[in-house]
């Protein structure tokens, strides 16, 4: 099992951006200098939590920073987005990272943000602007600028006169950089799309016992046969909250006390439940909302503990999911408890990793069980 962390990045209101851009950064050195394989960084437009418009200027500060770990947005929220401009965004980052990028997109969930657009988002307009989008820039980067007439975007020839002017702009990576997508429901067409096509699924596993993330597999599997694909398990990355301390206890306290803790109450849960997927975090369905509170998810949600107890969640999240390939954790604004969150990171790479290693059986590259 690898380990990627996930920057959404979220920053308290009273953060100044330029600040929470330094933590970032720093955070992103940090992780690489750790060993971690990769980071992703998330977009949002309306989201004081959430205050990054532009994952790829980040990443390409951080690349001069950083030595070793891959670096991609999860997501470009492709709805908000020409495909043809970032097409071409993409591409030219891709040269800056020389193989250390990889690209994540999203369909836009906050309803805030398609109001800023000016979006509908009924029927599913914005997951079919999603997969549209992903067709016109892979198009794009194997078959160069031929016209196309979609339900969204148009995209047309560049022939000219002058042969020295055209499209030219192809990435790095060939055919393109790692595609990948993220969904959290079971049955996820953003998860059949990713079988389908080959791209890297992310699952949002915020469900406590893993029932919801063990099919977002199946539809990956789904997805896969309609193109004749066998499916890499090893590919799955799923997104968990994690807080190491050397005890369950101080793990606890720091954990809801700290950055994650507040996150959670004031931004995380107010979004979940406000979104009508509250359902998602409870264990018992009868639950009521109301009893949802940072205790629950501390004790439900979290990987949080002493490395054994946080080893011991990791494995049993392999075993109840078929078994995965990147654990990916959430990296919160822990300027105020660096120490404690270093020591966090620190801890699970030297401690709770090797655990994972030496009691996890490898998963085959295919939709079966684990080896």
């Amino acid at each position: 099992m690898k380990l990627g962390a996930l920057l959404m990045p979220s920053h308290p209101p009273e953060r100044s951006i330029r600040e929470g851009q330094r933590w970032d950064l720093n955070d992103l050195e940090r992780l690489d200098a750790l060993g971690f394989e990769e980071a992703w960084i998330g977009e949002h437009f309306t989201a004081s939590w959430e205050p990054c418009p532009a994952p790829d200027l980040l990443i390409a500060q951080a690349l001069l920073r950083t030595d070793r770990i891959r670096l991609g947005p999860l997501g470009h929220l492709l709805p908000f987005h020409h495909p043809v401009e970032l097409a071409h965004r993409v591409a030219y980052l891709d040269h800056m990272a020389e193989g250390r990028y990889q690209l994540g997109v999203g369909i836009g969930v906050l309803p805030t943000d398609h109001a800023l657009f000016d979006l509908d988002v009924s029927h599913g307009r914005n997951r079919r602007m999603t997969f549209e989008a992903i067709d016109i820039m892979t198009r794009l980067w194997t078959e160069g600028a031929t016209n196309f007439q979609g339900e969204f975007w148009s995209v047309g020839e560049t022939s000219s006169e002058l042969p020295i002017l055209g499209h030219h702009l192809v990435p790095y990576q060939k055919p393109h950089p790692p595609i990948a997508i993220a969904g959290l429901t079971a049955g996820s067409g953003n998860h059949k799309l990713a079988g389908e096509r080959g791209y890297i699924p992310v699952s949002l596993g915020i469900d406590p016992d893993a029932s919801i993330t063990a099919k977002h597999w199946d539809a990956v599997v789904e997805g896969a046969a309609r193109s004749g694909r066998i499916p890499d398990r090893n590919e799955w990355r799923i997104i968990r909250d994690v807080y190491v301390a050397p005890s369950d206890g101080e793990a606890r306290e720091l954990a809801i006390g700290g950055m994650m803790g507040r996150c959670w109450r004031e931004f995380l849960l107010p979004i979940y439940l406000g979104l009508g997927l509250g359902r998602f975090l409870k264990r018992d369905p009868s639950m009521p909302d109301e009893a949802i509170d940072l205790e629950y998810v501390a004790d439900n949600l979290w990987f949080v503990g002493s490395p054994e107890t946080v080893a011991d969640r990791i494995m049993d999240l392999q075993a109840k999911t078929g078994g995965f390939g990147h654990l990916t954790i959430v990296s919160y604004d822990a300027a105020g408890e660096r120490t404690e969150w270093e020591r966090s990171l620190r801890l699970l790479v030297s401690d709770v990793l090797p655990r994972c290693r030496t009691a996890a059986p490898v998963a085959e590259a295919t939709a079966g069980v684990e080896s």
